[in-house]
């Protein structure tokens, strides 16, 4: 009896956890959506509005990120199961962003510092994002995909 108890007190104690942390990414969206806003606005004012859309940018890849996470988190609160996709999903999203970020913070680097790019580091990003496609690939469900609803 008393086991009984402690483990409905856990698995409830659980899911008070996991509504804390969805509310946690909704409020860190709203966060990064502002984040965006103030980068763009900042970088229209300073007149580089190209270097600063991309800053933004990166922003928007922090905001892919948490929209796949709260997706994640919006499955394990209905059916209590999460998936492994997630977390490659999550890795694909942050290798991307890097990628793009990575060449503007080289151009915009004070004094114009190209050696700081490495091309070594740039080749090791394109072969993570390939392994990590492929990880995808394979974790994928094929029934999903082939009805159109694994987006």
């Amino acid at each position: 009896m008393f086991e009984l108890k402690l483990i409905n007190s856990m698995k409830n104690f659980n899911q008070l956890i996991h509504v804390l942390l969805a509310l946690a990414l909704v409020v860190a969206c709203v966060m990064v959506i502002w984040d965006f806003g103030l980068k763009a606005i900042e970088a229209w004012h300073a007149g580089n509005a190209t270097s600063g859309f991309f800053h933004a940018l990166g922003s928007l890849f922090i905001l892919w990120t948490l929209s796949t996470l709260i997706s994640a988190e919006r499955n394990y609160l209905l059916t209590g199961r999460t998936s492994v996709r997630v977390f490659v999903e999550v890795a694909i999203i942050s290798v991307i962003r890097e990628m793009i970020v990575q060449p503007v913070q080289v151009i915009s680097a004070p004094g114009g510092n190209e050696a700081t790019f490495s091309p070594i580091h740039y080749g090791l990003l394109l072969a993570a994002l390939l392994v990590s496609g492929i990880v995808y690939k394979l974790v994928s469900d094929p029934r999903k995909s082939e009805a159109g609803t694994d987006a």
